[in-house]
């Protein structure tokens, strides 16, 4: 898991007024928990944040809240509805010892067998929940789908990766080849026998 530097201001006050003045500066409120408390509420620049926010990657951040310094990852995003600007941003503090629940985005490997034969393989989902120590998340989930056929699918329940918990439904479907009209069309000719 790659680092990201961020630094934060210390919030005094809090409530809707305090916050809605600190939005007004053009900064974003945000929170950082730890052991099921709030550790600090803090605000951040919009600048600071652009790239982390804005990336499929999965970042620790580095926090430093006026002198203090915090290991933590961001948890939660909270959008404006119409404007879509970061209204709040709340991070989780981990530690080496607690594991942590973290969406990491699904990368499929190989050529699919199903392809091979005229089938479209379709990723069901971007990303998959997994909880496990801050140190043991990859940047990525990668899937081999070699050996995946036609109208074949990997679901959540076959996939296994060291020192890793996957939380997602087991039934969910990961990845699946699904023919394509052109060899849907090929198949059913093969059957009747034409």
């Amino acid at each position: 898991m790659k680092s990201f530097a961020l630094n934060g201001a210390l919030r005094t006050e809090t409530g809707k007024k305090a916050t809605k003045a600190v939005r007004a500066e053009g900064n974003i409120p945000c929170i950082l928990y730890g052991a099921g408390k709030v550790i600090a509420t803090f605000s951040v620049t919009n600048n600071d944040v652009r790239k982390l926010v804005y990336t499929p990657e999965i970042y620790v951040v580095e926090l430093n809240i006026e002198g203090k310094s915090y290991k933590a990852i961001m948890q939660e995003l909270q959008f404006h509805p119409v404007k879509d600007t970061i209204l709040h941003i709340d991070f989780l503090e981990v530690t080496e010892t607690k594991p942590v629940v973290v969406k990491v985005p699904v990368v499929s490997v190989g050529h699919a067998e199903g392809v091979k034969a005229g089938g479209k393989l379709l990723k069901n989902v971007r990303s998959l929940r997994v909880k496990a120590l801050y140190t043991n998340i990859p940047e990525t989930l990668e899937i081999n789908v070699e050996n995946l056929g036609l109208n074949k699918s990997i679901q959540v329940k076959d996939l296994s990766f060291e020192n890793l918990e996957l939380i997602d439904n087991p039934e969910n479907v990961v990845l699946t080849v699904k023919p394509t009209r052109a060899a849907a069309a090929a198949m059913a000719a093969a059957r009747n026998g034409k």
